[in-house]
């Protein structure tokens, strides 16, 4: 299933669509959640087609995402600069994902920071290899070019991080791509669990820095890091940076830790 026929059943118009062949981004009983916030954030676009750049968001990821589902958007206010939309996912009768986007006009600014270096740069792409090959899930196999994002044997406690391009050749906007690409690393607590079980993410909020991205070859190196685990939950800091080691995406998860 390419990128594109994931989404071409997402007119803008309200009510049912099918998503054939979806389980190329399966994961487990559900659709993977960078897929299933793509098709929510390209509702809003396309239901409301004149909107500014996406600075940042709150998606909830509610209920399993499959085949058919039923698709809302609304405009919940419009400023004079920021534009707030919410779209939701309903699957089998009942709310799947409910995203809150926040889209802002740019302005002169009054505040000028960048973020900070990221610490122990792994190199380039090519400089690492192949990771994720066999234990991962289909739905990278079938959609994602993995690389190592830290050095190999050394204690990197509870944060995975990796370099990550989309394998097919597609056509998305610069800040449909990072949420596409945003969640697709594990959360930094499979690191420190006592005992392989299964993961499910809960929510995810982000901002985007850089609503232009065009990362050289399409790569960006995502890192997951747990920040406090307990009591069945993690608490999870995702950022990603582009190929020159700018960071163009800074989220926050919950995550569910069963076992």
């Amino acid at each position: 299933m390419t990128i594109k026929s994931l989404l071409s059943p997402i007119t803008g118009q309200p009510g049912a669509a099918r998503l054939d062949h979806a389980q190329d981004w399966m994961q487990g009983r559900t659709l993977y959640g960078g897929a299933s916030a793509l098709i929510a954030y390209t509702m809003a676009t396309r239901a409301f087609p004149d909107l500014p750049p996406l600075r940042a968001a709150q998606i909830g990821f509610v209920a399993p995402v499959g085949e058919d589902i039923e698709l809302s958007a609304e405009v919940v206010r419009a400023g004079r600069n920021v534009t707030q939309v919410r779209s939701e996912i309903h699957c089998n009768g009942t709310t799947a994902l409910t995203a809150f986007w926040l889209f802002a006009k740019g302005r002169d600014p009054n505040a000028v920071r960048q973020p900070d270096p990221v610490a122990h740069w792994p190199g380039s792409p090519q400089d690492n290899a192949s990771a994720m090959q066999r234990e991962a899930p289909s739905f990278i196999q079938n959609n994602f070019e993995i690389r190592f994002g830290q050095t190999k044997g050394d204690d990197h406690g509870a944060t995975i991080r990796r370099w990550a391009r989309l394998t097919e050749d597609h056509d998305l906007d610069p800040v449909a791509k990072l949420i596409l690409m945003g969640d697709v690393m594990p959360p930094g607590a499979v690191r420190i669990m006592q005992r392989m079980g299964p993961i499910s993410s809960i929510n995810w909020s982000f901002n985007v820095l850089d609503p232009e991205t065009r990362s050289p070859g399409g790569w960006y190196l995502a890192e997951n890091s747990s920040k406090h685990a307990d009591l069945g939950y993690s608490s999870e800091r995702l950022r990603m940076w582009d190929a020159s080691g700018n960071q163009v995406l800074e989220g926050l998860q919950c995550v569910a830790v069963f076992g």
